[in-house]
């Protein structure tokens, strides 16, 4: 099959082996595949990640042995493959499993090539009314959405998301359901007009001066972005953490503990309210599809969705 494979740079494969399932898993075949900023950086050393990245798609399972019935549906997957065994999986918790694989990013081959594999438990079939091109949204939709399962969001809150790429977008519209105090803060008028076009506040960074939030929500993907949200915070606030980092962030633990705090974590999140919101249309993606490549031309793509002011490029992986 053809398949892009990082290895220190993307390398365009056409005899790479297409997989077969194990039990318990599909193969589905790729339709399209969104590139996000996990997949930029892996290119640029994250995790040490050698294989076929890509974690952002919709396709149809074409192979499942032991499941039959799913034969033939257009799907998306949870990208956290779990062992279902371990003490962690028992409680409850498989995205945390010790032993597990995470599409594209983690010891499992993703979704930039013409057939991945999943487990079964993983799949969920996208409802008729979402298009391919709204369904490649559903996994870093369904991150956003994780912050709403981790905290209590009051619609008397005030809350700023630091961020005006593809993840703080998708945050953005989730927040603005709750009825929050919503200000959004980013680096980009062209992207923030995306946001305010919706009705919701936005401000350039630089614009901003003091600010003190209930919540902050950090988008950026920068140690920067980080100071500004420990800054904007205010006493016993929350600040959730959505961003991966390349190295280091330097932080002051005193004053978080002084403050008094809470700092979360938030990776991945639930798919089927993911989906709702798309087939009921109270979330619109569609805007922040800014390219298209052929999985062929995965390198061009690559540059583009690098590009400063760029939001989602998609590869078309089987059209």
């Amino acid at each position: 099959m053809l398949a892009v494979y990082l290895n220190r740079g993307l390398d365009l494969r056409h005899d790479y082996p297409a997989p077969s399932p194990p039990p318990g898993e599909a193969r589905i075949r790729v339709k399209i595949a969104g590139i996000c900023n996990t997949d930029l950086e892996l290119m640029r050393g994250y995790l040490d990640f050698r294989g076929v990245p890509g974690h952002e798609f919709v396709g149809v399972v074409e192979e499942a042995p032991d499941h039959p019935e799913w034969m033939g549906r257009r799907v998306v997957g949870e990208i956290n493959a779990a062992c279902g065994i371990c003490p962690t999986c028992r409680a409850g918790r498989p995205t945390h499993c010790p032993n597990r694989t995470t599409l594209g990013i983690l010891g499992r081959d993703g979704a930039f090539a013409e057939y991945l594999l999943l487990p079964v438990v993983n799949l969920h079939e996208v409802p008729p009314e979402i298009p391919d091109e709204a369904a490649v949204f559903v996994e870093p939709l369904a991150a956003a959405l994780e912050i709403t399962q981790q905290i209590h969001i009051h619609p008397t809150d005030r809350v700023v998301v630091l961020g005006d790429g593809k993840l703080g977008q998708l945050v953005a519209q989730v927040l603005q359901l709750t009825g929050c105090d919503l200000l959004v803060i980013g680096r980009n008028r062209n992207k923030l007009d995306l946001l305010a076009r919706r009705g919701i506040p936005t401000a350039l960074v630089d614009e901003v001066s003091t600010l003190s939030a209930d919540v902050v929500v950090e988008c950026t993907g920068s140690p920067e972005g980080f100071q500004l949200a420990r800054r904007w915070v205010r006493p016993r606030g929350t600040l959730v953490l959505k961003s991966t980092y390349h190295g280091t962030v330097e932080a002051n633990l005193t004053m978080v503990a002084v403050d008094e705090v809470v700092m979360i974590g938030s990776r991945c999140g639930p798919f089927p309210p993911a989906l709702r919101l798309l087939r009921q249309g109270l979330v619109d993606v569609l805007p922040m599809i800014h390219a298209r490549y052929p999985l062929h031309e995965a390198a061009q793509a690559f540059e583009h969705a690098a590009r400063k002011g760029v939001l989602k490029v998609l590869l078309d992986v089987s059209p």
